[in-house]
């Protein structure tokens, strides 16, 4: 009827009414209007609209969903003389449909049940405060779930899919970023060290330091404040290892792609004046960077004794392989200080193959465990990580396992009790930030944890259960975890684990320095690390 009063009207009066036209074919048609969160008082939490509507609409609808509610019925659904709410209970909260009153009821249930499966994706508990922090995330998937107050055919394993394609431009704006830091660090270490030279000089000349003269009358001497400064802020210098920064494939596209992400920081600098909490968009540092912290005081010679180990091992016990590589690397900044010699302590007991650089002398390292170059009259380079000694374990020993993880999955008949524990067998080892990543499967909601030590972190979006502890030592051997979630066995393989340590796993070391000529003591600085290049139980 209305439509073909629409035909018949002429086309200066349809843009008169077209408005009121629409607003009346809309209610006619079986539109999805909105979906929301809400409190059972109706406060919205959140809330999506599919067709145009005014905040105070919205919000009146919802304001006035409790008040329907009390009136004893124990339906699904509820309506008034505009508009139809079917409605789910999330614990504390309701999920709710506005829907016309002409669409489908059925539809509509199964649309309810795809919204109420997609908000423990993404929230770990169904709160408000939870519900508030990851309010984009759901609200990208609802988009994806209705378009236009229309249901899309999808289900919520596309969704995830959906939700988390990769974004070419957000990996350069991340790239530009990161390059952006590490040249400000890179400014920020030049200044430093000159402000160190430049405290050298004086105190070699017997002078103040400049810029520090004020702090002699307050009883801190120049030299000393200097001191505490510079090492404050002079890191060491980054292993060139690093991987390279991603760049845009086109030639001209990276200058445009910075010049975005300086328009990204001014409205994130905004946002923070504003209130609006804001997180970083840089990705999150190594967690060797929070343990392994470096030397405040470095030396002009410096030395890096750094370990990778390769691990696999099989569910029902067994090392498969095991790989460990080490190297010593050695760095001078001083001239006066190349022409040095380095003592090694071996006292590993495992059967580490040892190798030295090319130009060492290796009989002197073989007779006397001394790293010195075959030309004494020449100096180690300047300003330069060089490696000087490096070795290689490789074993399939069981004994040889430093953590050694047993994940039991036992099938039950509400799906599986996962028993998982480590032991730690290198017990003069302290390994921090230990993470003990297990999968899980998805779209079975967050597992039921059982016995803890330590904590845990559930990713709905990975589908990974992280079992964290931040230090595993000799006080510490032994820990379990256990939990309970719907699926089978080999869901929760391969287990993957992480962490860092401030001690080498073979036991080689440098227990002095001295010069070629005079035999004499060389101070030096030395950072210890051993890192996890792959842990896999499969």
């Amino acid at each position: 009827m209305r439509e073909n009063l629409c035909l018949m009207l002429p086309l200066c009066h349809l843009i008169e009414v077209g408005s009121e036209v629409l607003g009346c074919l809309l209610e006619c048609n079986e539109v999805l209007l909105a979906t929301a969160v809400c409190t059972k008082a109706g406060k919205a939490i959140i809330s999506r609209q599919f067709v145009e509507m005014t905040r105070t609409r919205i919000e009146g609808l919802l304001a006035a969903f409790p008040k329907l509610m009390n009136t004893g019925k124990q339906h699904t659904f509820v309506e008034t003389e505009s508009v139809r709410y079917v409605y789910q209970p999330l614990e504390k909260l309701y999920m709710v449909l506005i829907t016309t009153k002409n669409s489908n009821i059925l539809e509509d249930l199964e649309t309810l049940r795809l919204f109420s499966r997609v908000i423990p994706e993404y929230c770990r508990v169904l709160e408000e405060s939870e519900i508030s922090e990851h309010c984009f995330d759901l609200i990208f998937a609802f988009d994806e779930i209705v378009a236009l107050g229309y249901r899309e055919n999808v289900n919520l394993a596309q969704i995830r899919t959906f939700t988390e394609m990769d974004s070419h431009e957000e990996k350069v704006f991340r790239a530009v970023r990161e390059t952006q830091e590490r040249e400000a660090k890179a400014e920020m270490r030049r200044k430093a060290k000159e402000l160190q030279q430049a405290r050298r000089d004086a105190e070699r000349q017997g002078k103040k330091a400049p810029g520090f003269g004020g702090f002699g009358s307050g009883g801190i001497s120049s030299g000393s404040a200097a001191s505490m400064i510079t090492d404050a802020i002079i890191e060491p210098e980054k292993p060139k290892m690093t991987p390279a920064v991603m760049r845009p494939s086109g030639p001209s596209k990276a200058l445009k792609l910075g010049a975005k992400g300086k328009d990204v920081d001014n409205f994130v600098d905004k946002l923070k004046l504003e209130g609006e909490q804001i997180s970083s968009s840089t990705k999150r540092t190594p967690e060797a960077a929070k343990v392994l912290s470096p030397p405040v005081n470095i030396e002009s010679v410096h030395l890096k004794i750094e370990e990778k180990i390769s691990l696999t091992c099989g569910r029902d016990g067994g090392l498969q392989n095991m790989e460990v590589h080490g190297m010593i690397m050695l760095r001078v900044s001083d001239e006066k200080q190349g022409r040095i010699r380095l003592q090694i302590e071996n006292d590993d007991k495992k059967g580490v193959q040892l190798q030295t650089h090319p130009n060492v002398d290796k009989k002197l390292f073989t007779t006397e465990s001394l790293i010195g170059l075959k030309n004494p009259e020449k100096s180690f380079p300047l300003n330069n990580d060089v490696g000087v000694l490096k070795w290689r374990l490789q074993t399939n020993d069981d004994a040889f396992i430093p953590l050694a993880i047993n994940c039991w999955p036992s099938e039950s008949a509400t799906g599986c009790d996962v028993n998982i524990e480590y032991e730690l067998q290198e017990s003069t080892l302290e390994l921090n930030d230990v993470i003990i990543s297990i999968p899980v499967p998805s779209g079975v909601g967050a597992p039921l944890i059982g016995e803890l030590d330590g904590e845990y972190r559930h990713d709905s979006r990975k589908n990974i259960l992280e079992w964290c502890l931040p230090v595993i030592d000799a006080k510490n051997k032994t820990g379990s975890l256990e939990f309970s979630i719907a699926g089978q066995p080999n869901d929760f393989f391969p287990v993957n684990v992480s962490f860092v340590s401030k001690r080498n796993y073979c036991n080689i070391q440098v227990t002095g320095i001295s010069h070629v000529d005079s035999s004499s003591p060389v101070r030096f600085s030395m950072e210890t690390m051993l890192l996890v290049d792959k842990y896999e139980i499969l």
